[in-house]
């Protein structure tokens, strides 16, 4: 019989969990398809590739409430002893939420807080402040910002901005196909009739549910029976669709366990068993190109099993990182023994008691499969621990809905949008990381590294006495504190105007001229500091310019501002100029400086950063953009 050539094997070996998991994952070197799909059809996939705004939201300035549309300006006499009367058409318009603010109106009076006294004429005891209740150009979305870096993960929320900013198709990664192969003589299908010795194969279908959270596309294959021949015939085929194959049961060393040798035959074994329980019997291989998994029939050993291993593969094809459960520090209301050179995966519940959380394992044989439906969490214990005593305090992974955990980098200060491409290349190198950014300007962002609340903070700061950038300000705001100030980019500061410069733009001095409606960055923002020694220079007072306490917190806000207003003028950064279509008339070259302490400077992630900084990839992506340059070898600035 063909099944007679494969002898028993009784070994199975006890090789580390984590290693057997890095060798897996290093033979999995499988390029991820890339489809583009309607946006309306990428729920739960993966972003192949950052996404950015195509328009601004709202685009128009819109009614924040339900009232009436004023001038702001016309108001100020108003109050309970002098109301003011306005006129319908003239002095006021009627509007909705989310209606457009016409022309010359600038703020919203809540309809609360009018008396209506004909159908012309309404009174008014308060005044209105500029621009009150009315939402900006771009208050939700600025258009050319990104969306979501790739590798993110879609979910109902980020369709609807996907349609807001226009975007209609998305590329994403296709979902990596996972053959799921259940083997066995003794399975039936469920539904049928069952008699002693058989076992509804149930497995396949936990399996599939287990990919698909993951972001795999299961294939379920019918159960094939416990034939040498079959079985072969079966996996050859799966390797020829599948970018991974699980077969399920035929792992362990019994009569009929033949799936180590299958495999060694047609392809190459890595790994058989390892030094888990439950879940040891795992067989570990490829098969012609395609990685395959051999998982226990117990179904604890199983689950456990295809965590261990499948879960990586799909989240290392979809490039994002494996999520981390949640932990409790428990005290074990049992003694818990376990043996030297195995992790033990204990199965626990867990209940809140008298203030402190009180843990106690379930049963922990490998095939009652309640005992992992009914588990509050899942206590590892490390194989170079015999066990725990009762009241000794440990730590357990929850089995509840998982809160992601990543290695983020917090970056403050300076709104630039070469952080968002560093943002991305940072998850590309290391798909756990990312940036979350904050846009706060340069003197914040100080206060934030001073304050130990960020990791980076981005600074352009010119001192108007020494005509030198950031160093003066970090030197005195942060004396006494190890920093490094690393030089990252040159870049240019200009007016932004909108197209043809129809105002004639070319000094601060023409913006009282022409009278134009200038839109600032906020206070303590490099640039607003520039702006404000312009002035100085011009002669002007901040109170003769329209618009200036106006403030924006980014420089593509700027140009969104810009652009939906001829008379509009800002100051800020080329690349935010040329992102919305509009004219750009450089006013000064700056330094945009990186400000970090020197111990996450020196840190893993700090010179992560720098490498990738340095990368010529980086370094091309950035000098696309047009406006900047990245500053080559950069050594950290002298701060003595």
């Amino acid at each position: 019989m063909e099944q007679q050539k494969f002898k028993r094997k009784v070994y199975l070996e006890d090789k580390p969990r984590h290693k057997a998991r890095e060798e897996l994952l290093e033979a999995f070197d499988v390029t991820p398809d890339v489809e583009t799909i309607p946006v309306t059809e990428a729920l739960g996939l993966v972003t192949a590739e950052p996404i950015f705004a195509r328009v601004s939201t709202p685009h128009y300035h819109a009614s924040a409430m339900d009232g009436v549309a004023v001038v702001a300006e016309s108001t100020y006499g108003a109050h309970e002893q002098t109301p003011l009367y306005l006129k319908n058409g003239t002095q006021f318009v009627y509007v909705d939420t989310g209606n457009a603010i016409p022309s010359p109106f600038n703020a919203v009076i809540m309809i609360e807080n009018v008396h209506i006294v004909d159908d012309e004429i309404i009174e008014i005891i308060e005044p209105a402040t500029p621009w009150q209740h009315i939402r900006p150009i771009g208050e939700d979305i600025v258009q050319e910002e990104m969306l979501f870096p790739q590798g993110h993960m879609l979910r109902p929320a980020d369709i609807g901005i996907l349609l807001a900013s226009q975007e209609l198709v998305v590329r994403v990664v296709k979902k990596p196909v996972v053959t799921v192969i259940p083997t066995g003589n003794e399975l039936v299908e469920a539904g049928l009739e069952m008699t002693p010795g058989k076992i509804v194969e149930f497995n396949g279908t936990v399996f599939s549910g287990f990919i698909k959270e993951w972001g795999g596309e299961p294939k379920l294959h019918p159960i094939v029976k416990d034939e040498p021949e079959q079985i072969k015939q079966v996996l050859l085929e799966a390797a020829k669709t599948s970018d991974i194959i699980v077969i399920n049961a035929g792992s362990s060393a019994g009569r009929k366990d033949f799936t180590v040798h299958i495999i060694e035959e047609i392809g190459t074994v890595f790994t058989h068993g390892v030094a888990a329980r439950p879940g040891k019997p795992v067989i570990l291989g490829k098969i012609n190109g395609t990685v395959v998994v051999g998982v226990p029939g117990y179904p604890v050993s199983a689950y456990l099993a295809l965590e261990w291993f499948v879960q990586p593969l799909v989240c290392k094809y979809l490039g994002i990182p494996v999520p981390k459960r949640q932990t409790v520090q428990v005290k074990l209301g049992r003694r818990i023994v376990s043996s030297m050179g195995v992790e033990d995966f204990v199965r626990m519940n867990i209940g809140y008691i008298n203030g402190e959380y009180v843990a106690n394992p379930l049963t922990r044989a490998a095939g009652v499969t309640m005992s992992y439906v009914r588990a509050d969490g899942l206590l590892i214990v490390p194989p170079d621990v015999i066990g725990y005593e009762q009241g000794e305090v440990a730590e357990v992974e929850l089995l509840r809905p998982l809160d992601e955990i990543r290695k983020a980098i917090v970056f403050t200060g300076s709104h630039d949008m070469t952080i968002d491409l560093l943002s991305s290349q940072l998850k590309r190198v290391e798909t756990d990381r990312k940036i979350v950014s904050s846009h706060v300007g340069s003197m914040a962002g100080i206060m934030a590294i001073r304050k130990g609340e960020a990791h980076v903070a981005g600074i352009h700061l010119l001192d108007p006495e020494t005509k030198q950038y950031n160093i003066s300000y970090v030197k005195r705001m942060l004396a006494g504190q190890d920093v490094v100030l690393y030089p990252f980019l040159k870049r240019k500061q200009g007016w932004i105007l909108p197209a043809g410069n129809p105002l004639g733009i070319g000094s601060a001095a023409d913006l009282l001229r022409v009278d134009a409606n200038f839109v600032n960055r906020q206070k303590g923002a490099g640039t607003r500091i520039l702006f404000d020694l312009l002035l100085e220079e011009a002669g002007l007072d901040a109170e003769q310019i329209t618009g200036y306490e106006r403030e924006m917190f980014s420089h593509l806000a700027v140009a969104a501002e810009v652009k939906g207003d001829a008379h509009g003028v800002g100051l800020g950064i080329y690349p935010a100029a040329k992102a919305m279509g509009l004219d750009f008339i450089p006013v000064a070259d700056e330094e945009y400086d990186l400000l970090m302490t020197r111990e996450f400077y020196e840190s893993e992630s700090g010179q992560l950063l720098v490498s990738i900084i340095q990368s010529p990839v980086f370094k091309a992506q950035v000098e696309n953009i047009g406006g900047y340059q990245v500053v080559e070898n950069a050594r950290p600035k002298s701060l003595d």
